[in-house]
């Protein structure tokens, strides 16, 4: 199916990445003293955790039943854009959680909420809290934004048209038949969808400064006792950096850096085969260990589907398979 002919928005960037845990102050414990991250808010068992760019959080850990993707995060531009969006949304019969309007958020802003069709919640939103950008981190290894989020899906093409056609992404590399990179700038990616049994969360990865604060950020990370669950080595699609972990939850998170750019008037979209020179250039990784290739399955995620009105389940494909891992 063809979703629409003009995408609603144009977005911006990825802001942020909201995730249920079943132990929130385990989960922002490891974020805020390990990885980096500081804390910037918190509300009873909700936590706001910002990196050292411009917006106000990167990550927000809400308590859950258990791991699940509560909301991801893009900027538009202006008000305008936003309410605009909605009209657009609504007449391609496209379910929104939030009208446009303030947001309830420590990071405040005015913006909406959608529901793509595996249930996932997708914030529009502008004219959020400013906060100082940090200074530059020196030494230390302290991740400056989340670089891309890595969804799993029952249909991935028909994933990547809603998020082409109808939030203006753009297909930057394919990994065979398996995953497909998506970009809003000129980062190489800011989603990747990888085709799967069930709709989950696959991991979250946060860019560092530089390729030396990534191996610092390793370093930084044994020294804690943590070890890599996959890396260090280089992607092929995206060019960048990558060294994969896993939190208190048993979410997957990952430090990149050097993420290939696009510029829009010469780049040519390939397919790449997935091969272990093409996945690791550097061939230094190895392979993924058992227990985080089981994290990145993640669990069935239903996402917010069940707040969605009733009457409008044909918008819907792809249901959860009843098994909840492998």
């Amino acid at each position: 199916m063809r979703y629409s002919d003009t995408p609603v928005c144009t977005l911006r960037s990825l802001r942020s990445v909201s995730l249920a845990v079943a132990d929130p102050v385990a989960s922002r414990d490891f974020y805020h003293e390990v990885w980096g991250l500081s804390t910037v808010d918190e509300d009873s068992d909700r936590f706001w955790l910002r990196a050292t760019g411009s917006e106000h959080h990167v990550l927000r850990l809400s308590a859950g039943e258990g791991n699940a993707l509560d909301s991801i995060s893009f900027a538009l531009t202006t008000r305008r854009e936003v309410d605009d969006a909605a009209r657009a949304l609504q007449k391609l019969g496209i379910p929104l959680l939030r009208e446009p309007g303030p947001l309830d958020d420590a990071g405040g802003g005015y913006g909406l909420q959608l529901v793509d069709p595996e249930g996932r919640c997708i914030e529009l939103s502008v004219d959020t809290f400013a906060v100082t950008q940090a200074e530059p981190a020196g030494r230390r290894a302290i991740p400056r934004k989340i670089a891309h989020v890595v969804l799993n899906t029952t249909d991935i093409d028909r994933t990547a048209d809603f998020y082409t056609e109808v939030l203006g992404m753009r297909i930057s590399d394919w990994s065979e038949h398996q995953m497909t990179f998506l970009r809003c700038n000129s980062d190489h990616h800011v989603i990747a969808l990888n085709q799967a049994r069930w709709p989950s969360i696959n991991h979250v990865a946060y860019e560092m400064q530089s390729i030396d604060h990534f191996m610092r950020g390793i370093g930084s990370l044994k020294r804690h006792g943590i070890d890599p669950q996959w890396g260090p080595g280089r992607h092929g699609p995206g060019d960048n950096t990558f060294s994969y972990f896993t939190d208190p939850a048993g979410l997957v998170c990952e430090y990149t850096s050097e993420v290939a750019q696009i510029d829009e008037d010469r780049w040519l979209c390939r397919t790449w085969e997935r091969t272990p020179e093409l996945s690791d250039q550097w061939g230094t990784a190895g392979p993924p260990t058992t227990t985080v290739r089981t994290a990145m399955a993640g669990v069935a995620d239903l996402g917010h589907r069940q707040k969605v009105i009733a009457g409008i389940d044909e918008y819907f494909y792809g249901s959860a398979d009843e098994e909840t891992g492998p």
